[in-house]
């Protein structure tokens, strides 16, 4: 049909970040009419709630074991509207910001990592501290927000200072927002969902130590990049930031990106902390520490 064709090649032309969330609503609205197919045809023995059990990451291992790809379907899968709502406006408007300094295919990377760290995390406890003992076998995990976490995180260690005007709140840094949530989550484990919180920080912890990697010199998630892009047949290029040009650029703005490319290269070979006060302060104003609506 056309309209499915439509939507591949739409699909196919999108950036990483819109690709993430196309699936993350999709499979949500999958779900969604499944489960109102089955309640109108009055279809007990088979729910959608199974197929989203199929994909959900399982804490007990000898489960796991039974479903391996769980350990990524289970980042795409939402049952509730105000789940999937909140995630995918923090994945946006962090996303955004993320693909414009680092390139749409790594945030991809860091999504996904953040939410196999996050899910890892989640398994390990919960079969290792007391306060889970009974609960193993029974407990499934479902939501973006360990990938979307990890991509606040990496983007906040990256320009903590950068400024996002909150409703109500005002002015406020990013690293401040990704600190109050990892507390937030951290303090909340004891009050219910303790194997999302724990998830949650998971993908907080790779997304923070993606960008401390990267401003030491090192390589994050090169294995990770080779096997997308190998899967993606785009190619492995240098870790570098990426700022989208436009074919109308003025030559004082060629300039300025060759300045701005000049200092990621330097990050790339001798870390971030071999910039000058003045190389940090070009490569800060170039992030667009500018106030935003979120």
């Amino acid at each position: 049909m056309r309209w499915i064709d439509e939507l591949r090649m739409n699909f196919i032309k999108a950036e990483g970040l819109f690709r993430l969330m196309a699936i993350n609503i999709g499979l949500f609205l999958l779900l969604s009419l499944l489960k109102l197919f089955f309640f109108l045809a009055g279809i007990h023995g088979f729910s959608a709630d199974i197929v989203a059990d199929w994909l959900a990451f399982p804490a007990a291992i000898v489960a796991f074991l039974k479903q391996p790809w769980s350990i990524v379907t289970y980042m795409f899968v939402h049952i509730n509207f105000f789940h999937i709502l909140f995630n995918m406006l923090i994945l946006y408007w962090a996303g955004k910001l993320f693909c414009d300094m680092l390139g749409s295919r790594r945030v991809v990377i860091v999504y996904l990592m953040g939410g196999i760290w996050g899910g890892l995390l989640y398994m390990i406890l919960f079969n290792v501290l007391p306060a889970f003992t009974g609960t193993v076998e029974m407990s499934r995990l479902i939501g973006a927000s360990a990938g979307v976490i990890a991509v606040l995180c990496a983007i906040a260690t990256l320009v903590p200072d950068y400024t996002i005007h909150l409703l109500f709140f005002g002015p406020v840094r990013l690293k401040y927002i990704a600190l109050f949530l990892v507390v937030l989550y951290l303090i909340s484990i004891p009050d219910g969902n303790a194997g999302g919180n724990i998830s949650h920080l998971g993908g907080a912890l790779y997304g923070y130590l993606y960008t401390r990697s990267l401003k030491n010199g090192g390589s994050p998630g090169l294995l990770p990049e080779k096997i997308f892009a190998w899967f993606t047949n785009r190619g492995k290029g240098n870790l570098r930031m990426v700022h989208k040009k436009s074919s109308r650029q003025t030559p004082d703005r060629h300039s300025r990106q060759e300045v701005i490319d000049a200092i990621l290269d330097k990050i790339n070979q001798s870390g971030y902390d071999s910039l000058s006060t003045e190389e940090k302060d070009i490569l800060f104003k170039a992030s667009g520490n500018s106030e935003s609506e979120s």
